[in-house]
């Protein structure tokens, strides 16, 4: 299809909004396998791409008939089926949609399925799918059929990325919230750190979640431009590690710091969007598999590259770093969704980073 077609992603996220009633957006699902016209809306759309012409014409021929329209069919385009959200859902984010990249595991999972129990629909997009579906199955057992979604998603490649947020406008219509949780990390000295090393840190955790954004910002801003109350969130997980060096830990600490300056200018040229963009920075979250990984988590690492001066074994390593933490903890999902549910409710905060460090970094 030309760049200059009319294309699904021109028109699900319209009527997802067309359809909305109060905070609950429609589920508007892309029917490819029907061509049949019955018991829908035809409309037939311009030739020409031009969203404030999609936007009025749509909303011309729907006019005040939401409650009576069971499905759309767009010429050339194909038919759209208006499907009502589960009902029963409650809790802090009930009815929304969102999309959490690094989600097949660790923080990334545990973040997924917190905003499920708060109502969400969720999908868990990773670079390993299999893994990814795997634990979108587990948790369809434990909160209900179609409410986690599985997406194979490489954040450091531009057209993985933008297929992954077709697939969810596909079955969806769109989202509410995407999380960029995604991240990895190499820790090294700087005079002995691979250009490899340093590359691929920088790909998925810099390159990453401005690819995301990218791709995201153009589905809400559509979303926002049919409805203008209607407010998304991107939030950004980073680190403390983003608001202070760390030592033998650089390629890392200077993407999350690159992360910051990108929530910041994304946060002014997207508000008029309506769509907010904060960073969260979290201490270190030491159950999970960056830290704990048996193989390759951070623990192991510095133990390795001898980070920690006189440490014999992992628990050396881990008390060393608990020790630095005034709450003397590490960091937890709980600690974490509380900020994230924050920003979601403040409406008046935007280029935001959030320190969740039990003390350890604080702000000037």
């Amino acid at each position: 299809m030309s760049d200059m077609a009319v294309s699904i992603n021109d028109i699900s996220p319209v009527l997802r909004m067309i359809f909305r009633q109060g905070e609950n957006s429609a589920m508007i699902r892309y029917n490819p396998a029907s061509s049949d016209q019955n018991n829908c809306l035809t409309i037939e759309l311009p030739l020409q791409k031009d969203c404030e012409i999609i936007i009025n014409t749509i909303k011309k021929a729907v006019g005040q008939k939401t409650s009576d329209i069971k499905a759309i069919f767009i010429k050339g385009v194909g038919r759209f089926d208006v499907l009502p959200l589960s009902a029963g859902l409650s809790g802090k984010v009930s009815g929304k949609v969102a999309v959490v990249t690094g989600a097949a595991q660790g923080f990334g999972l545990e973040i997924a399925e917190d905003l499920l129990s708060q109502g969400a629909f969720v999908f868990l997009a990773d670079i390993n799918k299999q893994q990814a579906q795997i634990q979108a199955d587990t948790l369809c057992r434990s909160y209900g059929a179609g409410r986690a979604f599985a997406l194979g998603v490489n954040v450091a490649d531009g057209q993985s990325v933008r297929q992954g947020f077709d697939e969810v406008v596909k079955l969806f219509g769109g989202f509410d919230i995407l999380i960029s949780n995604a991240g990895v990390l190499k820790a090294g000295s700087v005079k002995t750190q691979t250009e490899k090393d340093f590359d691929f840190v920088t790909a998925v955790n810099y390159k990453g979640y401005y690819l995301c954004t990218q791709a995201a910002a153009k589905i809400l801003a559509l979303q926002h431009k049919t409805d203008s109350s209607y407010v998304s969130d991107i939030i950004q997980i980073n680190s403390k590690s983003g608001l202070v060096g760390s030592n033998m830990n650089f390629a890392y600490a200077g993407s999350k710091f690159g992360g910051i300056g990108l929530t910041q200018s994304f946060a002014l040229e997207l508000v008029g969007d309506g769509i907010k963009v904060n960073s969260i920075c979290p201490g270190n979250f030491f159950d999970g598999p960056l830290w704990s990984d048996p193989q390759n988590g951070l623990f192991v690492q510095y133990l390795r590259t001898g980070k920690v001066p006189g440490a014999k074994n992992i628990q050396d390593v881990r008390k060393a770093y608990e020790d630095k933490v005034p709450m003397k903890r590490g960091c937890t999902t709980a600690d974490v969704m509380k900020a994230i549910y924050y920003l979601i409710e403040q409406k008046y905060e935007t280029g935001q980073a959030v320190p969740v460090t039990g003390g350890q970094i604080m702000l000037h």
